[in-house]
């Protein structure tokens, strides 16, 4: 008794998605440095959508932002 055996091809696989596109801004980004945000303070008030928030320079160097 003879057995065959077949054998599958594989099969296709589903084409990649593609890659997901970041939106390009209309226009660069504004950079600021703290040097010139800061104007040699420590800590600057930001006032957003009626409310006042604090930016502050601490003694690490890190920036800290509190409402």
């Amino acid at each position: 008794m003879s057995s065959t055996a077949t054998i599958d091809a594989p099969k296709p696989k589903a084409a990649a998605a593609p890659a997901a596109q970041q939106p390009t801004p209309a226009q660069p980004l504004r950079r600021y440095t703290t040097a010139g945000l800061m104007d040699d303070q420590r800590e600057i008030e930001i006032e957003h959508a009626g409310r006042i928030y604090r930016l502050r320079i601490t003694q690490l160097n890190k920036l800290i932002l509190t409402a």
